[in-house]
């Protein structure tokens, strides 16, 4: 007479499966492997939005694959939380494309903090040649930071290079605001300068078509 193959006590339900998530780690309880798509999606019922953005309707995982798989698509679950939750019939490849320009485009258009570097012997020529770039940053929406450094004998104006730093913040008012007033920590006068709101900012010294300078954060 042949053994069963079961444990002594017979098959329980909950109990151990082949190709179940106990006997494989990869379904540990923790691990995220992003949005669910296609075979990983669980929901009994989901509410499906088609390719061109309408909606088609609620029902099955199951079925929704089946309609994604007529189409030569993808089933993403795009909102994991709704009740149901809602999947889109996509072309993943072409999502996942999008979707890593978009955090390109907003990392590229993150503000950043650029910097113009002064003496107080720069000449009206160089200072203009400052302020433009100093106005592009701003324009632009980078925050800016000034520094006036001061060398040898010229630590004994240093009132004089208080007023060259101020004449700086005055010059760009019309598109950009101090932080707070400048100060001085050791041979260097600084100050920092956000940009006002995209609506108030205007050109004065530059042209928008002009190309964006080099700030002067690397130069001693």
């Amino acid at each position: 007479m042949a053994n069963n193959s079961f444990p002594q006590g017979g098959y329980k339900p909950g109990g151990y499966k082949p190709g179940g998530s106990g006997s494989n780690p990869r379904f540990q309880k923790g691990r995220s492997f992003g949005p669910r798509r296609n075979e990983r999606i669980r929901a009994p019922k989901i509410r499906v939005i088609g390719p061109n953005g309408t909606q088609i309707g609620v029902m099955t995982p199951y079925e929704a694959l089946g309609i994604a798989r007529k189409l030569g698509l993808d089933l993403l679950e795009v909102s994991p939380t709704a009740e149901p939750p809602v999947c889109r019939i996509l072309d993943y490849g072409k999502y996942m494309y999008e979707e890593s320009k978009k955090q390109k485009s907003h990392k590229s258009s993150a503000p950043k903090l650029k910097e113009i570097k002064m003496r107080p012997t720069t000449e009206n020529h160089d200072f203009m040649t400052k302020l433009r770039n100093a106005e592009k940053f701003l324009f632009a929406g980078n925050k800016l930071k000034v520094t006036l450094t001061m060398r040898g004998r010229e630590m004994e104006y240093k009132d004089q290079a208080f007023e060259n730093v101020k004449r700086c913040i005055e010059e760009l008012s019309h598109v950009g605001t101090k932080d707070s007033e400048p100060r001085l920590a050791g041979r260097n006068i600084t100050v920092t300068i956000s940009p006002l709101p995209q609506s108030q900012r205007k050109l004065k010294y530059s042209n928008s078509a002009d190309e964006m300078p080099e700030d002067d954060s690397g130069e001693e």
